[in-house]
């Protein structure tokens, strides 16, 4: 017996998940206890839910999310909807309506949760028809405005596009400057968002030619200043522009009417320099920036206001700190930067990596674990987390999160690879293929997988077809020490042993390890060359921290040398 659980309107008319977030109200109405691990995700997409929050927009200042943060949302809500339906006694039916029109988000998450339910008793039925309820036409540019100030806080950068788009045709800067720069500069961020920076580098000429508005072009020069340093491609950045249009910036501070306004954004100008200089190598010009904008700032502010703009400040000296080479000091900042925004993941995520390079790997897998609650998913932080599993000997916790990484983000090429090694490490020779091959069709000139699948298929005997991926890996990568190791072994196997001391030349010269030089000094003494396989044998030898059970072979292969050249 098949049950229908209701239709849901998907017409982008209504809004970025429109249709599915009140399929998810549903289902965690029902459902509360599975609901409360999954509601970072369920009150993003759903914010009805969350009986407390604000208007996005309302939230001062407007923290920017990445564009592909969507995709980790599609990823903890396909998670909420498959424990959901793993529970279901009968098949049950959804339908969704008007899916070809709906929103990108929309969109994006019936996907991921079409390939995530799988097996379980729930289908779906994506129509491109069905009842549409219009919404209410020509809304107020108010209304628009404010529609696109919560779309762009939320991350949904397809609507916010579409809603300032909306906006600009309603509005000229001659008979409403404050809407029409609204939704101009709004639609920018929105393009910037999704990698179309030179459109919004566009839109901020435009500004200059119709407004001499001084708060109004002074962030408008600065936005085309960080354009020029970090968004456009790398061919269109620019330093020396940048810098110029962070001095208008700033000149045009000089004639706000307001003190207070004039130093909150003269402060964060600075910072634009600050940037600037940290990237052409002089961190201490940086830091004075930094440390003057936080003094000059804290004087303006009450206690406890705008917190998060403190801690970006503070957020970037501990960056500058690294950059100049002193570790604690940034850690101490990054301590003070999460007491000040604890619910920033990118902060967790960067403290953690200072935790990881000093050792301590349980304070870092913390952090991960918080940056993930609250990114929510980040691949980064699964990724990341599970290196540091696999260094503590957890494989099968690092093998989780891989596996994760890749169902968010299915080109994640480092996940791919360090699962591929996983599954090779405990003999699981024939799911390592399948994973190397997933991962060459999607990127099929990569050279580490091509690398792996070339030694696993020397491991089936497959020496032709070794050699041919291994030589398509140094093709792309003639630095990659593995790539010559072990097509030389494949090569010695094969009797060219010639050719496998010529490969074993290349690694013994792009790496200090102690295996190649091993490696060359048994293909040498296959050829006679006994002086120089012991020379090989000596020097690997003497490298540290040798392997124990290597450390013998060595020996036993320097002796054998000696031996033969008595």
């Amino acid at each position: 017996m098949n049950s229908e659980l209701g239709s849901y309107d998907c017409h982008r008319d209504h809004g970025p998940y429109a249709g599915v977030s009140a399929f998810l109200s549903r289902i965690a109405a029902e459902h509360p206890r599975l609901a409360s691990r999954h509601m970072v995700e369920l009150h993003a997409i759903a914010p009805q839910l969350d009986g407390t929050a604000r208007p996005a927009a309302e939230e001062e200042p407007i923290r920017f999310h990445p564009a592909r943060r969507t995709a980790y949302l599609a990823y903890g809500a396909a998670e909420f909807v498959a424990a959901w339906a793993d529970a279901l006694r009968q098949p049950v039916t959804v339908r969704f309506d008007h899916v070809g029109n709906a929103d990108e988000t929309t969109r994006e998450l019936l996907d991921v949760l079409t390939r995530r339910i799988g097996s379980t008793p729930l289908r779906l039925d994506l129509r491109e028809d069905g009842p549409h309820r219009p919404v209410a036409a020509d809304p107020t540019p108010e209304a628009v405005r404010t529609a696109l100030g919560d779309s762009l806080a939320r991350g949904f950068y397809h609507h916010a596009a579409r809603l300032a788009r909306r906006g600009r045709a309603m509005v000229t800067p001659e008979n409403d400057l404050r809407n029409w720069w609204a939704f101009t500069t709004g639609l920018a961020t929105a393009l910037v968002a999704l990698d179309q920076a030179a459109e919004a580098l566009d839109l901020y000429h435009e500004v200059r030619t119709v407004t001499d508005d001084p708060k109004i072009n002074s962030s408008a020069a600065y936005s085309t200043a960080m354009l020029y340093t970090r968004h456009l491609p790398s061919a269109g950045q620019d330093p020396a522009q940048a810098r110029h249009l962070l001095e208008r910036a700033l000149h045009l501070t000089t004639e706000l009417s307001d003190s207070r306004q004039r130093v909150v954004s003269t402060v964060f100008y600075e910072q634009g320099l600050a940037l600037l200089d940290s990237k052409a190598g002089e961190p201490a010009r940086a830091l004075r920036l930094i440390d003057d904008g936080l003094d000059r700032l804290m004087a303006v502010l009450g206690p406890g206001e705008r917190t998060q703009d403190v801690a970006r400040l503070r957020h970037n000296r501990a960056q500058v700190y690294l950059a100049m080479g002193d570790p604690a000091r940034a850690l101490a900042e990054l301590d003070t930067v999460i007491a000040h925004d604890p619910d920033n993941c990118e902060y967790y995520v960067d403290r953690a990596a200072l935790h990881r390079a000093a050792g301590r790997a349980r304070a870092a897998i913390r952090d991960y674990d918080t940056a993930i609650r609250l990114g929510p998913h980040l691949p980064e932080a699964y990724y990341n987390r599970a290196v540091l599993q696999q260094e503590r000997g957890r494989s099968e916790q690092a093998r989780d999160d891989l596996n994760r990484v890749l169902a968010i983000d299915p080109r994640h090429l480092d996940a791919r690879i360090a699962l591929v090694n996983l599954h090779m490490e405990r003999g699981a020779l024939d799911v390592a293929e399948a994973e190397a091959r997933a991962g060459l069709a999607l990127a099929p000139q990569e050279p580490a997988l091509l690398c792996t699948l070339g030694l696993i298929r020397s491991e089936h005997g497959g020496l032709t077809e070794a050699d041919e991926l291994l030589t398509q890996a140094l093709a792309g990568d003639p630095g990659l020490v593995e790539a010559w190791t072990n097509r030389a072994a494949v090569r010695f196997e094969r009797g060219d042993v010639t050719a496998a001391v010529a490969d074993l030349d290349r690694a013994v010269a792009l790496s200090t390890a102690p295996e190649p030089r091993y490696n060359r000094g048994t293909a040498l003494m296959r050829l006679g060359r006994w002086d120089e396989a012991a020379r090989d044998f000596a020097h690997a030898l003497d490298q540290p921290d040798l392997d124990r059970s290597l450390r013998r072979d060595l020996r036993a292969e320097l002796a054998r040398c000696r031996r033969a050249m008595a």
